[in-house]
């Protein structure tokens, strides 16, 4: 009977854990932009509580790391590797996100100079409206998972980290390839504009929704789609020309 009522508590202290730490999954779930019928956020909240779950039931208070940093990797962990697996970007999207970054790369070649939405249409033979559907794939796929947007080249089937990876690397190697890609990418977003630099803030460091930046900026939240996607193009474009 003690064992019961001990089982009873345990049950009990675990849903208050879990109730308490519920603004972490919402707030990742809040970050995470997924265009499906596959799923709303009612799905997406409750893959992120197994992901807290986990992060309960594996969190070592030992190795000083703040219980809320480790959970959040958890629970987006969970998500993402849910998404992945049901990814509903089609082929025919993928092809006309790679078919962009070709037009743009040899236009750029061509102009000596960034080419303009108005350019790049004329050359794919799209509409602006096609060319802003193009963005929004590029804002979904950095939203599922921002390094592999950037750091990969689709064309060639393998990833920048590819080219410049010993796969017999040792952790420490792995730690110094990650901050070399994080300082590749500080590098490139410097050299965007004040309004891009500002957008990437909102959504990356201040963590807003795509509504909150809409609001900020006094703009649609399709725009703001759009516009993150546009700047995660520029930034892939500029990272791949350092492995070229």
């Amino acid at each position: 009977m003690k064992s019961m009522g001990g089982s009873v508590m345990y049950e009990v202290a675990r849903e208050n854990e879990i109730l308490k730490y519920l603004p972490l999954v919402e707030r990742v779930v809040n970050r995470i932009s997924i265009k499906s019928a596959e799923y709303d956020r009612g799905d997406l909240t409750n893959i992120g509580v197994i992901g807290l779950m986990d992060a309960l039931n594996k969190y070592d208070p030992q190795k000083k790391v703040p219980f809320e940093s480790y959970a959040m990797i958890r629970i987006k962990g969970a998500i993402l590797d849910e998404v992945r697996k049901n990814a509903k970007i089609s082929r025919y999207k993928m092809k006309t996100v790679n078919d962009f970054y070709k037009a743009k790369a040899m236009l750029e070649q061509e102009l000596k100079r960034e080419a303009t939405d108005l350019e790049i249409c004329n050359i794919m033979q799209i509409s602006e409206q096609q060319l802003g559907e193009i963005y929004d794939s590029i804002h979904y796929l950095a939203s599922v998972s921002l390094e592999d947007t950037l750091f990969s080249n689709e064309q060639e089937g393998m990833t920048v980290q590819d080219t410049i990876q010993d796969h017999s690397m040792t952790n420490a190697e792995e730690a110094i390839l990650q901050e070399e890609q994080q300082a590749i990418l500080e590098k490139h977003v410097a050299s965007l504009s004040d309004r891009e630099q500002l957008i990437l803030s909102l959504y990356y460091r201040e963590e807003l929704t795509l509504r909150e930046i809409a609001e900020v900026l006094d703009i649609s939240i399709a725009r703001v789609s759009q516009l993150h996607g546009k700047i995660i193009g520029k930034l892939k474009e500029r990272i791949q020309e350092e492995f070229i």
